[in-house]
């Protein structure tokens, strides 16, 4: 009851402050809404490289680009109402980061003309974003973050090559988690590993479902999944306590205390997406003629301190590649 209360004040406070700064847009500015769905790393990465991405096109804050940015703090209330709030706004576009917000976005803003471009979203196909053939499903495009399972899988048996089992936590209630789950079930035996999957359905769930995985696995892996990784320092602090390797899907994940990820820039695919909105903004392409794009480049980065915590030595050709290494744990 007190949580339902708290949601209900929340909202109520987000309605109030969003409203009460309604202006007019001035001549040739333009107004976006950017809803992010949690604060971490990654998403804070890759809203940053977004307004990068519109400045290049020529859209630059505080001259010709007004930004009205929510967190919605992993509430999908929260985000459906933030949605509403930008659509009450009057916004020319809508940005959303990470799938629950984007599937929000779109779900408020079907009969609307106004474009959603999304980022940060593993599968648009299986979060009903984009059709079956990657064309866009309504007035929506944006980018994928879709992991590179079998570059990641390589990794790990190379860093641990008598690993057998390999623990992954996931939010049930994210479709992009789900999805990331499945192939990773699917490619695993082909590397020798048998993926434990545990699900949890809050973010309260995390302790005591970390402290179980961790007693049936060799490694844990970690996905983008937004609940959990709002949580990674737990799951983090309880595997070191047990000299277990934690892996990540991104370089924020292993500048944290991740031993190595085989990860993506989450600028990069910010900036990316931002160009996508410019085009739109600019009145080029309308959202529902660009389909969505997967960001192709991955790179491998590294946390020698924490190898060395750990008593584990990486392999040569992956520190001689990599993008990044890191020699201290960033609180």
């Amino acid at each position: 009851m007190r949580r339902k209360i708290t949601t209900t004040i929340m909202l109520a406070v987000l309605t109030a402050i969003l409203m009460m700064g309604c202006s007019k847009k001035e001549d040739g500015e333009v107004i976006i809404g950017i809803g992010q769905f949690a604060e971490h790393g990654s998403l804070d990465n890759c809203r940053e490289g977004f307004v990068a991405g519109l400045e290049e096109a020529g859209y630059k804050e505080g001259t010709n680009l007004k930004i009205l940015y929510e967190n919605s703090q992993a509430d999908a209330n929260m985000a459906s109402q933030i949605s509403k709030n930008f659509i009450a706004r009057d916004v020319d576009l809508i940005a959303a980061i990470a799938t629950p917000m984007a599937q929000s976005a779109f779900g408020a803003t079907k009969n609307t003309k106004i474009p959603v471009i999304f980022t940060a979203v593993t599968d648009p196909i299986k979060a009903e974003l984009a059709k079956a053939d990657g064309t866009p499903n309504g007035n929506t495009t944006g980018t994928s973050d879709k992991l590179p399972v079998e570059k990641q899988l390589e990794m790990i048996r190379k860093i641990l090559p008598d690993a057998k089992k390999i623990g992954i936590m996931y939010s049930t209630s994210e479709v992009n988690s789900l999805s990331a789950i499945e192939e990773y079930k699917a490619a695993a035996p082909s590397y020798g590993f048998e993926i434990v999957e545990s699900g949890i359905s809050t973010i309260a769930d995390i302790p005591l479902a970390a402290d179980s995985l961790l007693e049936k696995v060799d490694c844990v892996n970690n996905l983008t999944d937004n609940t959990v990784v709002s949580a990674l320092p737990t799951i983090l602090n309880k595997a070191a306590k047990k000299n277990i390797p934690v892996f990540g899907s991104e370089v924020e994940q292993v500048k944290i205390g991740c031993l190595a990820s085989m990860g993506l820039d989450y600028f990069d695919l910010g900036k990316q997406t931002g160009k996508m909105a410019a085009q739109v903004l600019s009145g080029e392409k309308k959202a529902s003629e660009i389909n969505f794009e997967i960001i192709e480049e991955f790179a491998f980065y590294g946390n020698n301190l924490v190898a060395e915590n750990l008593g584990i030595t990486l392999p040569d050709d992956l520190v001689v590649s990599a993008k990044e290494m890191f020699d201290s744990i960033a609180e």
